[in-house]
């Protein structure tokens, strides 16, 4: 029988100022599991001096990035680029690409790695990971934000909730977790004990991590680690600088060689060469749907395996706005205006650059079609796109009349809206047709003052997405407040940020030991 598992698939510098939790031992944290306090960056403030200075630096050196196999680092001829978005003449890391057969290496340095690593105590791991928690708030902190902001165009406040916060949330409240999952055990008897134990799975698993959210690098490759596995991290190409700083803040903090093994490759390259492997138990992934497809068909008819899939759709689905021509408009078009998209670098800026130029294209494309007004479609804020120093995409606005337009119903990824304007008495008809719009569940937000049909829209969407917002923006949850995923495409929701999660990296066995002997082999009611 064929078992598939698809898994959703998150001390130098500290102001006095703001609360932290740095050197917390693992019991310490099961007391106070607080989430990492957000710093604000204000200017003239000790954490936006601290960061100006690391991106300054960060910006006239290009790094170099090598690949990690055990306890070897190696470089080939660093052939790859990391480019700045908002800059994409700026080099900020040299990289390579794994081969075939260093991939292989690494399998069978993590294998040799597994043994020890697993019967290594739950608790030495757990507070591995809360040590590099603390490494992260505090002697990393600007780094991982600086890397972030200008490898992957996130402004200050987004790499800090992405780069820093959730990224330590992540450690502490997996560590949590584990131990709390660890101290469970199964009922005993007068004559016999029972006791469950996590193993890790046999083999190696397989990270594969998105540019998107720093955090989730760090996620799809300590958790499984956390559990005992031993673990292949793909990092995406244009997140290879961030993502390699985790991955030096956990051999900083004491994960042995061979237990994460860091390997930048082309991506059909790693996927075919894992999926072939007898000793792949679980791939953790986080990415786009084609990939997602490739990996599932090659690996579905052999392998336990596990997905995280994040597209973001940055579309309103339930917008109760039958005045959106009007005063709506006018307010959304005043604040169009003060929505500065510039450099990383400017701290003013509210949104940067795309990711790389496959991102821009496909951006441009969906503006193009808009402009073709097909689907009753109509540019009313936006729609600039300039590639000449960064890839910027203006943020744009759509409306549409046609509720099935390719602009509601696709991934876009990117700063595009597209709105569908309805009449009262259809809200019955939209809330139908929106529950089953798109192979995705992931999000949905639904916005009202009526809180009837608010409660009515919730419970129409209950199948529709894995993380549901009422009045609220459908994006930045928080690890341990809303845990994350979603179904359909979007994964198999098992809530990344909650007790769930880690469980999913676990091979549980249950023995039970009796302590006297057992007297008759003939049960009482055959006398």
């Amino acid at each position: 029988m064929i078992s598939t598992r698809l898994l959703v698939k998150r001390a130098a510098l500290r102001c006095r100022s703001v609360t932290t939790f740095s050197g917390l031992t693992s019991e310490q944290f099961m007391k106070t599991s607080t989430n990492e306090p957000i710093l604000q960056y204000k200017k003239g403030s000790n954490e936006r001096k601290a960061l100006e200075e690391e991106i300054a630096s960060m910006s006239k050196r290009t790094a170099e990035v090598p690949l990690r196999i055990g306890d070897k680092k190696i470089k080939n001829k660093l052939e790859k680029n990391q480019v700045m978005p908002s800059d994409h003449q700026s080099v900020l890391a040299r990289y390579t690409h794994a081969t075939a057969e260093q991939i292989n290496e690494a399998i069978e340095a993590a294998l040799l790695a597994r043994e020890k690593w697993e019967h290594t105590p739950l608790k030495k791991r757990a507070d591995i990971l809360l040590h590099a928690a603390d490494l992260c708030g505090g002697k990393y902190r600007m780094k991982l934000n600086a890397s972030t902001m200008l490898g992957q165009g996130k402004n200050i406040i987004q790499a800090e909730i992405d780069a820093a916060c959730e990224l330590i949330d992540f450690f502490r409240f997996n560590a949590k977790y584990a131990l709390e999952a660890a101290g469970w055990d199964p009922i005993s008897t007068k004559i016999s004990t029972n006791k469950m134990i996590l193993r890790s799975m046999e083999g190696f698993v397989a990270a594969i991590a998105p540019f998107n959210f720093t955090a989730i690098g760090g996620n799809l490759s300590a958790a499984p680690a956390l559990m005992g596995n031993v673990v292949l991290w793909k990092p995406s190409d244009t997140s290879v600088y961030s993502n390699y700083i985790i991955y030096e803040i956990l051999e900083e903090a004491g994960i042995p060689p061979g237990v994460i093994n860091f390997l930048p490759s082309d991506g059909p390259t790693f996927g075919n060469t894992v999926t072939k492997h007898p000793q792949l138990a679980a791939i953790n992934f986080t990415g786009s749907v084609p990939t997602f497809k490739t990996l599932w068909r090659n690996n579905v008819v052999a392998k336990i395996f596990t997905l995280s899939i994040r597209p973001q759709i940055l579309i309103q689905w339930l917008l109760e706005l039958p005045d959106l021509l009007g005063n709506i408009l006018q307010k959304i078009a005043a604040i169009h205006k003060e929505v500065k998209l510039g450099d990383v670098r400017d701290g003013s800026i509210f949104l940067s650059a795309v990711i790389d130029d496959k991102a821009f294209a496909r951006n441009k494309s969906y503006i193009d079609y808009a402009k073709t007004g097909q689907d009753g479609a109509k540019i009313v804020l936006g729609g600039k796109c300039d590639d000449s120093k960064g890839y910027y995409i203006e943020p744009t606005l759509i409306t549409v009349t046609n509720p099935k337009s390719k602009l509601l119903t696709e991934e876009i990824f990117g700063p595009v809206v597209t709105v569908y304007v309805y009449e009262d008495n259809q809200v019955e008809e939209i809330l139908d047709g929106i529950k089953d719009a798109t192979p995705y569940g992931l999000t949905g937000a639904v916005f009202s003052g009526d809180k009837n049909f608010l409660y009515h829209a919730r419970d129409k969407l209950r199948d529709a997405v894995g993380n549901l917002y009422l009045n609220d923006k459908s994006t930045g949850s928080i690890v341990g407040q809303q845990p994350f995923g979603g179904g359909r495409m979007s994964g198999t929701n098992d809530k990344a940020g909650a007790p769930q999660y880690v469980l999913k990296w676990t091979s549980p066995q249950t023995i039970k030991e009796t302590h006297t002997e057992i007297p008759e082999w003939r049960y009482p009611s055959m006398d």
